[in-house]
């Protein structure tokens, strides 16, 4: 299939064969999510390959129990990582200026292109993919596990391998739901209600089909798909939470010193 195809034929993964992923298409891979783009041509990130069985079971918590993690033979940690140039910089006797919360999010945004590059790369050579969230909200005991140095954090990552089920294709939001033209065009109720149509239906059937979910639904008294993801899925409570851990990795990783 063409990129376009590939592309648009994207499902997360969640179930994967045992089978071990061959070195030869794991460096094509991952030489691919070297050549993404890159602010200054620096590549201030790093990605970490991991197939120990030991070290996917100390993910396994972190990553919030998610199977996957144990049943993939690889999970990919994508981290943003001014640590080897702040040692490159050192020996050459340069300023260093990359001590701080914009150097972070240079290297985030480093990271997230990189690990796209190399999920594409991987689906188009016959292998799955699903990313996890969990990488952020669970950097700081993530970034313990992995003995990431002063400078490094993980932003993004997913799990990798053969795929063991065939899901399909999850609706999109439409493309003039999404895309502004010129400058920004706010929405009106009339647009939100059209814009969401389709997804208040299938998110919600699709949350309905996942026992565990359902009966969390049932019980918290939510009838709608945007109540679900305030009351159940999203809490304000947990994303304060996941906010003061990603900023307390970033002042123990040495990304927050501001005059």
């Amino acid at each position: 299939m063409n990129f376009s195809e590939l592309a648009n034929k994207h499902c997360s993964i969640r179930r994967y064969k045992p089978d071990p992923v061959p070195e030869e298409i794991l460096e094509r891979i991952l030489g691919a999510a070297l050549r993404a783009s890159s602010s200054g041509n620096m590549q201030s990130y790093s990605i970490i390959v991991t197939t120990d069985a030991s070290i996917k079971q100390a993910l396994y918590e972190p990553h919030f129990k998610q199977k996957m993690v144990l049943e993939a033979p690889i999970v990919m940690t994508f981290c943003s990582d001014f640590h080897r140039m702040r040692l490159w910089l050192k020996e050459r006797d340069a300023q260093d200026n990359f001590d701080n919360f914009m150097s972070y999010m240079i290297g985030a945004i480093d990271a997230v292109l990189a690990a796209q590059n190399a999920a594409l790369t991987a689906e188009a050579e016959g292998l799955g993919i699903c990313y996890m969230g969990t990488t952020l909200a669970s950097c700081r005991e993530i970034a313990t596990i992995l003995k990431c140095p002063d400078n490094v954090v993980p932003v993004t990552g997913f799990v990798l391998g053969y795929p063991d089920e065939t899901p399909t294709v999850r609706d999109r939001l439409p493309l003039d739901g999404m895309i502004h033209r010129d400058t920004y065009q706010d929405y009106s109720v009339d647009d939100i209600n059209r814009i969401y149509k389709d997804r208040d239906v299938n998110g919600w059937n699709r949350y309905m089909t996942y026992p565990e979910l359902k009966a969390m639904v049932e019980t918290s008294g939510v009838k709608n798909l945007a109540q679900l993801y305030t009351t159940v899925k999203y809490t304000r409570e947990s994303h304060i939470k996941y906010s003061q851990n990603v900023l307390s990795c970033l002042k123990e990783h040495d990304f927050l010193n501001h005059d």
